[in-house]
């Protein structure tokens, strides 16, 4: 059985040169997160570019002479959680005791109040027997997301919902629980041992998984996916998960189940060196040679249509633009005529690309789509009739997920961070919060969240618009109206480039400039709506803000070549708060706004080094603040994660990153047999 039914005016006509950053947005008001990061300005030109320069595997890895099988049998090893993906959260469900209400009370309800929403999510988030009883293993589950798939090849994975595929088809050693602990998954690992010193990790990989070509996976192919990644060459650009594996010394592989990890030095998050996805050797061996960009050739070309995967489900189907279909894979949880692991509770995963939010709503309604993520104006007044009830119900859980505006500091508005609060100064929170978010979500006041272990204790407070003290700070960085236009404006300097004789010559040059920039925003209602908020609020200052909409391709575009002066944006929780050192570390990957702070660099250094958890907060917490105190983003909201499910559907559970990106995460959702 499927269940699966059927410009203005004064805008500049050409951008200038110094319009060089873009923060990827996922919805206005919605969620985003870090996931994996996109690839560095360039890196698509790159793959035009002829070289004959030689491909030589892990050529970026350093000499090194592992230890013998024997001599790493002398090392001090501690074991680390080896346990069911589903484990933690089953015995956190046990200890929470029965639920107030039944499944069939909870779905004849309708989600108006805090209360409602807790009995309704206690009965709806119940997991499934472990025999599994009552799951109708034939479903069909349709997914919504609002942009498509960069490419399916996971070391090149650069949106939310690449790292989506990559959760359904992907391989890696580790995962992290509903509270962002890691363990080793049983369904993947035999053991997870660390040394004492902390420089080494063995996994002992199961002897049963298998690639979706019906080879074996072996510790082989992690450490060959290691050196791959560990390659440099012109044409090879992975810095989104190299970013991590570069402070491994070495991966080896001592048999075919049995890998070791040798870290660079010991720090409190050494399990992220592990966390890259895994490609097949027997596969990237011959290709990657003729191909080193894995983009080219028409063997990658096939690879990006067919991937060999070795996750619970394979890519069988994708529409760009429209939608990708995974199925079920048997060789999963089958192995020589037994089931080794728990069948995945899904026949087949059908995730459509709907961009737009109303026209997403709406195949929810006729049940088109059995999922999905709700703005405010959808929660509050547009799911609260029976059209929407007849097939499904909604629920809310808090997520540590933050947005903001960030600021273009290579452009010349934006490098005073006098310039940066008076945009955040600048701003009506009250407007946002309780008319454009409809009073759901609380003022943000930096890049952590309150309730997480890494907000300082001396917080900041939340700002109010104050437009006098916006006026002041634009005075004092000398961005006044000089002509009496009711404009701000500001002499500046930037280079041009001249052609002089053949060779190309650059020259300072000084001129007054105004104040006008473009806001590029998603194209939802309430990304629009916050942007242009901001614009009506500038305009009271003498400032002009171009707001730009713009469909997520475009925007996945535009932020991997920097090319905008500012840029509606949200993170939400990594498993770790080390993860944002690639945000707001000087010149890394996804630091869009090309924020620098030299006290903040270092303290990420000594937060990776600290071990001691009370010591490790005080760091971030300091970080938290010193980034407030600089205000390269003007952060707006924090925001709880706000979904609609199709009745049928059960086994939802929050984390601090929402209800799908944890293990077990979507694994732990289901379907029953029949509507009660």
């Amino acid at each position: 059985m499927s269940f699966s039914p059927r410009p203005p005016a004064r805008l500049l006509a050409t951008p200038p040169v110094w319009i060089v950053a873009l923060v990827l947005v996922v919805a206005g008001c919605s969620r985003s997160e870090p996931v994996a990061q996109p690839e560095e300005e360039g890196a698509a030109g790159a793959e035009s570019e002829s070289t004959d320069e030689p491909f030589k595997l892990g050529n970026a890895v350093e000499p090194f002479d592992p230890p013998s099988r024997d001599e790493l049998e002398q090392v001090e090893w501690i074991d680390r959680p080896v346990i069911a993906s589903d484990a933690s959260l089953r015995a956190a469900k046990e200890a929470s005791g029965p639920p107030e209400i039944t499944a069939a009370e909870a779905l004849k309800m309708h989600n108006d109040s805090a209360e409602d929403n807790r009995k309704i999510l206690g009965a709806l988030s119940q997991l499934a027997p472990e025999d599994g009883a009552g799951v109708d293993y034939d479903a069909t589950i349709v997914r919504h997301v609002t942009g498509d798939i960069g490419s399916t090849n996971p070391l090149f994975a650069s949106s939310v919902t690449d790292a989506e595929l990559g959760d359904l088809t992907s391989f890696s050693p580790l995962s992290f629980d509903q509270n962002l602990e890691y363990f080793g998954p049983a369904e993947r690992i035999v053991s997870w041992q660390s040394s004492a010193d902390g420089t080494m990790d063995r996994i002992v990989l199961r002897d049963d998984l298998v690639w979706s070509d019906g080879k074996p996976l072996t510790a082989h192919d992690i450490e060959f996916t290691f050196r791959a990644i560990m390659t440099d060459h012109p044409l090879l650009v992975i810095p989104a998960v190299r970013s991590d594996v570069e402070h491994l010394k070495a991966v080896v592989a001592y048999d075919d189940q049995t890998v070791v990890y040798f870290h660079k030095e010991p720090t409190a998050v050494a399990y992220k060196n592990v966390l890259f996805p895994v490609l097949p050797k027997h596969v990237y061996e011959k290709t990657l040679p003729e191909d080193p960009s894995m983009r080219r050739s028409a063997a990658h070309s096939d690879l990006e249509d067919h991937p060999v995967s070795c996750g619970p489900y394979e890519l069988t189907k994708r529409k760009k633009g429209e939608e990708f279909v995974v199925r079920r894979r048997e060789s999963w949880y089958m192995h020589d005529g037994r089931q080794v692991r728990p069948k995945p509770y899904f026949a087949e995963v059908r995730v459509k690309i709907i961009e737009d939010a109303n026209t997403a709503l709406l195949a929810l309604r006729e049940g088109d789509i059995h999922s999905m993520e709700l703005r405010a104006e959808q929660w509050t007044s547009q799911t609260n009739d029976e059209r929407f009830y007849r097939l499904n119900t909604k629920v809310y859980g808090t997520e540590w997920t933050e947005f903001h505006f960030v600021w273009n500091q290579q452009t010349p508005y934006f490098k005073d961070s006098r310039v940066r609060w008076a945009m955040t100064y600048a701003f009506d929170y009250n407007e946002l919060l309780n008319v454009i978010c409809r009073g759901l979500y609380e003022q943000s006041v930096g890049t952590y969240h309150p309730a997480s272990w890494m907000f300082p204790h001396d917080g900041p407070e939340p700002v109010k618009q104050d437009l006098q003290r916006a006026k002041a700070l634009l005075d004092e960085a000398g961005w006044i109206d000089s002509d009496g236009d009711g404009f701000r404006d500001k002499e500046v300097e930037f280079e041009i480039k001249e052609e002089v004789d053949g060779e190309t010559k650059t020259r300072i040059v000084r001129r007054r400039i105004p104040f006008e920039f473009v806001l590029m925003t998603y194209s939802s209602e309430s990304g629009i709506q916050a942007a242009t908020l901001m614009k009506e609020c500038l305009d009271r200052i003498g400032v002009i803000c171009h707001v730009k909409p713009t469909e997520f391709a475009a925007m996945q575009e535009a932020n991997l070549e920097k090319s905008f002066d500012a840029c509606m944006g949200g993170w939400g929780a990594g498993a770790d708060p080390d993860t944002n050192v690639n945000i707001f570390g000087t010149g890394a990957t996804r630091n869009y706004g090309s924020y620098s702070n030299s006290e903040v660099d270092r303290l990420f250094v000594e937060g990776r080094k600290e071990f001691d958890p009370e010591k490790r907060a005080a760091i971030y917490g300091r970080i938290h603040n010193l980034m407030w105190e600089d205000q390269p983003y003007t952060w707006l909201f924090y925001r709880s994660g706000f979904f609609a499910f199709n009745k049928r559907l059960r086994g939802y559970n929050y984390s601090p990153r929402g209800p799908l990106s944890y293990s077990p995460g979507f694994e732990a959702i289901y379907a029953t047999g029949a509507l009660p």
